[in-house]
């Protein structure tokens, strides 16, 4: 296997369980995030020759530039991207919630997911790669406190419809892959490291673990050429669609 994975957000949940499973199968990756110290313990797991760190914040499009510039030789050859980095801000109905929370938002789930495929573009269409971009199950069912995170999500899902139909004939495929519950350091850094409230989230949820995305992950970035799963969404059994609300006088 010479092939090379990039996944961003590889400091933690799916993206640390996704390089895991790239390398387990031979492939070589680049893992970034703005933990430095994490991604070099995932290479010091992982191996030098396998696995490489590119540590920066996915926002500041400079740093990307320069970290992507100066990768080296064995892994500049991007095969998959895997847009991975992004994050909930706050629970709290739009008319409450921080300003700064939706900027945090938006500016990584969308401007810098949307900034990094624009750059890796190039070499994907000449590799005829694959982009699998991870949405969540919020760009389509609503809920309170979703507001900005599931705009933000919908744009993803919708970009990647979108990159499907402008990459048609270059051989490059791309998925969305929509998750529901699924345990990870999603809820704590959602509500800015409340312990409690992750673990009451997930008690008794029996909800998917971070490897079960990364196997799907996996699954999509090496289907045979000539197949695209366009859309992948996926909840634990214990995890179904919200009823209606209705407010009453």
């Amino acid at each position: 296997m010479n092939k090379t994975a990039l996944i961003t957000g590889a400091t933690s949940g799916f993206g640390v369980a996704a390089a895991r499973r790239f390398v387990a199968a031979g492939w070589k990756v680049v893992v970034t995030g703005r933990r430095a110290e994490r991604l070099q313990a995932l290479v010091d797991e992982l191996g030098a020759e396998h696995a490489h760190a590119a540590a920066f914040d996915i926002r500041d499009a400079t740093a990307m530039n320069a970290a992507l510039n100066s990768l080296p030789e064995a892994f500049a050859g991007i095969d998959v991207l895997v847009n991975n980095a992004g994050l909930a801000q706050g629970t709290r109905p739009a008319q409450q919630a921080s300003l700064d929370d939706w900027r945090t938002m938006i500016d990584t789930n969308v401007t810098a997911l949307a900034t990094l495929t624009h750059r890796l573009l190039p070499s994907l269409i000449a590799r005829k790669g694959v982009i699998i971009n991870i949405s969540s199950v919020a760009a389509t069912y609503p809920y309170p406190g979703g507001n900005v995170y599931g705009g933000t999500k919908a744009f993803v899902s919708q970009f990647s419809l979108g990159l499907r139909s402008d990459l048609h004939g270059t051989g490059v495929r791309v998925t969305s892959i929509e998750p529901g519950m699924a345990e990870t350091e999603f809820t704590l850094v959602r509500t800015h490291g409340d312990q409690a409230a992750s673990d009451k989230l997930y008690s008794g949820a029996n909800p998917m673990t971070a490897e079960d995305i990364a196997e799907q992950i996996f699954h999509v970035a090496t289907l045979p050429p000539h197949l695209n799963i366009n859309r992948l969404e996926i909840m634990p059994v214990t995890q179904s669609f919200a009823g209606f609300q209705v407010a009453r006088d």
